[in-house]
């Protein structure tokens, strides 16, 4: 029998990721979708005619016993209430990210979700872009020899300020570039290398009237001495390697970013062929100076995250990703914030 699976929130969020992801996995269905907007009901419908469309979250827990799911992709500000009520309700609950706009919201709803016995998992889905698998493959067999220095970079050219909750500095909203861009960079680091041990962060906001953060480098260092330098911005004129990975035998360069935001935002989905394969002209290079060849993107595969919660709710295995690793995430950013505030490095360890 399917999973059913009810999606709260029909932005960017629920529209571009979650619906077609759910909907493109064997064994899983969109059974439901909560919007309030009139127009998101209507593409809702156009798009999933077979969807049940609700218009708020309420009517949803009414019907608790329908779903086997719950995902959570509404603002920021209401991913832990909407969470915490999925679990009182008897559901699991996939949440985006930030999983919460603190570190300490996130460890009280990791303790409702063991009271309760139900997995909240956090939607890290660059955990499964084609670069970023061809990182883990490349570190993880010993190609680059000890990993000494990662370099990532989420970078944009966007110096006009968008109005919307995630230019807003009030801390529920866990608004800035920071929670939002920065969370997928600090989440790749730590799978890859572990939790940081310290922390050191420069946060900026650049454009004319931002007030939420939009320029941003955060250094981390890992416990095995590998240093991280991550950096994040909506003011980049000029567009740096998306990952350089340089280790003690060889390193990896490539520019460009995974190609499967884009063919969702196009419409595609996993369901479509050549979806997630990156063209040789976007290949990465590996190697030393003067002695370097082409290094072929892994497939990009944001679909196998749901795929690995469905394997979850069956029992059949862990979590893809655990709110250990969103907290541990959560931390490294507030240990972020207090180095700019401080102008020092900090250690990671919660207050």
């Amino acid at each position: 029998m399917d999973l059913r699976v009810a999606l709260i929130g029909y932005g960017t969020g629920g529209s571009v990721f979650h619906a077609p992801l759910i909907s493109s996995v064997p064994g899983m269905r969109l059974a439901a979708v909560v919007t309030g907007n009139p127009e998101r009901q209507r593409a809702v419908a156009e798009r999933y005619p077979e969807t049940t469309v609700l218009a708020s979250a309420d009517r949803l827990w009414e019907v608790s016993g329908a779903y086997d799911l719950v995902v959570v992709a509404a603002p920021n500000r209401q991913h832990v209430p909407l969470a915490r009520t999925a679990l009182t309700s008897g559901l699991p609950a996939v949440v985006d990210k930030p999983v919460a706009a603190a570190a300490a919201d996130a460890r009280s709803l990791a303790a409702l979700s063991a009271v309760r016995g139900l997995p909240v998992i956090p939607f890290h889905n660059r955990r499964w872009d084609g670069d970023y698998r061809t990182v883990l493959r490349l570190a993880g067999s010993g190609a680059l020899g000890d990993v000494l220095r990662f370099e990532s970079r989420f970078e944009r050219w966007r110096p006009e300020v968008r109005a919307g909750w995630k230019e807003s500095t009030d801390p529920r909203d866990a608004g800035g570039i920071l929670y939002d861009l920065g969370s997928h960079l600090i989440d790749q680091a730590i799978a890859l290398f572990g939790r940081p041990e310290r922390v050191y962060a420069e946060i900026d906001a650049r454009r004319r009237g931002a007030a939420a953060p939009d320029d941003v480098f955060v250094a981390l260092e890992h416990r095995g001495g590998t240093r991280s330098h991550l950096w994040m911005s909506a003011t980049a004129a000029s567009l740096g390697p998306r990952f350089r990975v340089l280790g003690d035998r060889a390193a990896y360069t490539v520019s460009g970013m995974d190609g499967q935001e884009e063919a969702l935002r196009n419409g595609l989905t996993p369901k479509d062929p050549g979806y997630g394969i990156a063209p040789p002209e976007s290949y990465g290079r590996t190697g030393t100076p003067g002695d370097d060849r082409p290094e072929p993107t892994a497939t990009g595969a944001y679909h196998e995250f749901y795929a690995a919660v469905a394997r979850t709710l069956r029992g059949e295995a862990p979590p893809p990703v655990t709110l250990a690793d969103a907290i541990a995430g959560l931390e490294v950013i507030e240990a972020a914030v207090r180095s700019a505030g401080e102008g020092t490095v900090v250690s990671t360890r919660p207050e």
